[in-house]
C-alpha cells in the first residue's frame, strides 16, 4: 500500500470511526457523523493538495 491517497482514506476512516463512536450515542447518528467527518477529511486533503500543487518542493 504505497499510495498516499489510499493511506489518507485509511487514516480518515479510522479516525472518523473513533470520533463518531466517542461523540454520538445512537448508531444512526454515529454513521452520519462518521460519514461527514470522513468526507471532510478526504475533501480537505484533496483541496489542499491542489492548492499546494504549484509550489515546488
Amino acid at each position: 500500500m504505497s499510495s498516499h491517497f489510499l493511506l489518507l482514506v485509511l487514516f480518515a476512516a479510522l479516525v472518523s470511526v473513533v470520533f463518531a463512536v466517542l461523540q454520538k450515542d445512537e448508531p444512526k447518528e454515529q454513521l452520519r457523523f462518521g460519514g461527514l467527518i470522513f468526507a471532510g477529511f478526504v475533501a480537505t486533503a484533496v483541496v489542499l493538495g491542489w492548492v499546494f500543487l504549484p509550489f515546488p518542493l
